[in-house]
């Protein structure tokens, strides 16, 4: 191995996701998570179900927490079942947010699952998903 290859070798390592190995949304999310389980509950999805242009989907989401030092979301992701990398955002909250709603625009590839997942400062997992419905497909990678 020469060193050119050893560096594109150890860029494809660095940028690769870490929970690409299992591939599927729930290995995603478990990865996310470090296998602690998930309720439903708490979490609110807010994007809408039939989507005409995947290139800019606009999502909010929101947890129930009131945001105080003794209890209050440390951390929201978002993930999705049929884009290229399942994992579209992270966020990283603290009491002093003082709320626990997070708004952005993503690109879906295509009709599927979305999911949201918020961690809580007592270790917990609240999640919520939405099947999303689009008519215009975005970021599809031959």
């Amino acid at each position: 191995m020469n060193r050119r290859q050893a560096l594109a070798t150890l860029a494809v390592v660095m940028v690769r996701p870490a929970f690409a190995a299992e591939g599927d949304l729930a290995g995603a999310i478990r990865t996310w998570t470090g296998g602690a389980a998930t309720k439903e509950g708490r979490v609110k999805l807010d994007i809408a179900e039939l989507v005409d242009n995947g290139n800019a989907v606009p999502i909010t989401v929101t947890v129930d927490s009131p945001m105080t030092a003794a209890n209050h979301v440390t951390a929201i992701a978002l993930f999705n079942e049929k884009n290229p990398q399942r994992d579209i955002a992270r966020f990283q909250l603290g009491p002093r947010a003082g709320k626990a709603q997070v708004s952005t625009r993503i690109r879906l590839a295509t009709t599927q699952r979305l999911v949201a997942v918020a961690k809580m400062n007592d270790g917990s997992f609240w999640t919520h998903n939405v099947d999303v419905i689009v008519t215009l497909a975005a970021c599809i990678e031959d």
